[in-house]
């Protein structure tokens, strides 16, 4: 994967949002850091955005209306030609089903648990893995 040059976050808790974001910029980015409390809003904004900018989108499972899978699905036939944008879960399930069903997402390209460190994003930012 690319460095990072944008991150999205598509999460329904709000709380969980802000900390994440706060875990992004005390790695050190200063990029955009956009957010989306429902997969149906970040499905419309990734419909418009031209994909170009090195994004790596950390995605919930489990949001009402629309899950990470369900989201993931939808995403895909923007997403899968797209180099560019890396997707990960960023989800509180440690759940082995959960870790599985993401690996044979093909869209998926990780799984990380809840919540997010700021070593994790530092590692993205140095080595954009």
């Amino acid at each position: 994967m690319a460095i990072p040059e944008r991150f999205i976050l598509v999460d329904d808790n709000e709380a969980d949002n802000v900390y994440h974001e706060i875990m992004i910029r005390r790695a050190g980015f200063g990029g955009d850091v956009l957010v989306f409390e429902s997969g149906a809003d970040a499905l419309a904004f990734l419909k418009t955005d031209p994909l170009s900018l090195p994004t790596c989108l950390f995605l919930d499972i489990n949001m009402p209306l629309m899950d990470g899978f369900e989201f993931a699905r939808q995403a895909t036939p923007l997403l899968s030609h797209k180099p560019t944008v890396v997707v990960l879960m960023l989800t509180s399930s440690d759940a082995p089903q959960d870790r599985q069903r993401a690996s044979e997402t093909p869209l998926i390209q990780g799984f990380v648990t809840k919540p997010l460190t700021v070593e994790r994003v530092r590692a993205m930012l140095q080595t954009g893995t």
